[in-house]
């Protein structure tokens, strides 16, 4: 059976908000905020804590987190059994051995001001002076 490409966006983002919405409520229940939650979330928290006592906690929540992913594909108009998402890796990799670390670039050296090809800079007095000038003129002109 071929799984269509919309089925499979549906997936994935049901899949996303399933592993999301765990993290989020397994965290609230650490704190003592289950009880906030929305029935749903509390019924899914029950459901990993009777897990728990079957399976190890990454057991438990991996298999939460599936009956989570199945409910969230339905809810978001998937058609058929939701597809099987490749499972993610637990945790990222912690070799150090790819890792460069920061440096500044070397500096640039500043071009020399010689030869035809740099252009003369007139100082900021200069221009401001001729500006005034040039206005004064206008004015004296205009009378």
């Amino acid at each position: 059976m071929a799984i269509k490409a919309a089925d499979m966006l549906i997936a994935r983002r049901a899949d996303t908000r399933a592993r999301a919405d765990f993290a989020t409520w397994k965290m609230l229940a650490k704190l003592n905020g289950a009880s906030a939650l929305p029935a749903e979330a509390q019924n899914f928290l029950v459901d990993y804590k009777q897990m728990l006592g079957k399976m190890p906690d990454a057991d438990a929540s991996e298999a939460t987190i599936q009956v989570m992913y199945r409910s969230y594909y339905a809810e978001m108009g998937g058609t058929g059994a939701a597809p099987e998402i490749p499972a993610r890796a637990a945790d990222p990799a912690t070799d150090a051995g790819n890792v460069t670390a920061f440096r500044r670039p070397a500096p640039k050296p500043k071009a020399t001001a010689s030869g035809a090809a740099t252009k003369p800079k007139l100082p900021v007095a200069l221009i401001f002076a001729c500006l005034v000038v040039v206005y004064v003129g206008i004015r004296y002109y205009w009378r």
